[in-house]
């Protein structure tokens, strides 16, 4: 076991796993933080290949694409092509098809991972912790029995098993 030093040079026997990725989403990378910023990342998403949006699936209202930065392996976002903000917002046949793509989703991952069970959500605005609040999407997060040990918890690391463009395409293909 190797040890670690802490941040004034002292070991205190810890062992570090670290997900340097998580500062970017923290700072604010490929998220819009008010109206004056970058292109929204939902709209600008569907204007790539598949496999360089990470986009699972499209439909006629809706698409499925890989969560940059996933809770979980599989962690899927159902996202509007149209941009608005709120489920009040949407059109009974995007309401739908969003429904639709979820639970085909669920399908989908349980088919590929054999996940036990899913968070779905919505933050409905930035009150509500929406990342980006004025483009609607579902969370789709599977879950497995003992999925939330002790790194999670205390370590606030997840540990992902697969890149997350052989996770796109593992689910592409079972779509």
């Amino acid at each position: 076991m190797s040890e670690d030093i802490d941040g004034i040079g002292m070991p205190d026997g810890w062992q570090r796993l670290w997900a340097p990725h998580r500062l970017d989403y923290l700072r604010g990378e490929n998220r819009p933080l008010d109206d004056n910023d970058v292109e929204c990342p939902f709209c600008r998403i569907p204007k790539l290949s598949d496999e360089e949006g990470l986009i699972v699936a499209r439909g006629t209202h809706v698409y499925a694409v890989m969560n940059l930065y996933p809770y979980n392996p599989g962690h899927l976002l159902i996202c509007a092509f149209r941009h608005v903000a709120d489920l009040t917002d949407q059109s009974d046949e995007e309401r739908n098809e969003m429904s639709a793509f979820t639970a085909h989703a669920m399908k989908t991952i349980r088919k590929v991972s054999g996940a036990h069970g899913f968070n779905l959500g919505m933050n409905q605005g930035a009150i509500s912790g929406a990342g980006v609040a004025d483009h609607i999407h579902q969370h789709v997060v599977p879950r497995w029995g003992g999925d939330a040990n002790f790194m999670p918890i205390i370590g606030k690391t997840k540990v992902m098993p697969q890149l997350l463009s052989q996770t796109r395409s593992d689910l592409a293909a079972a779509w």
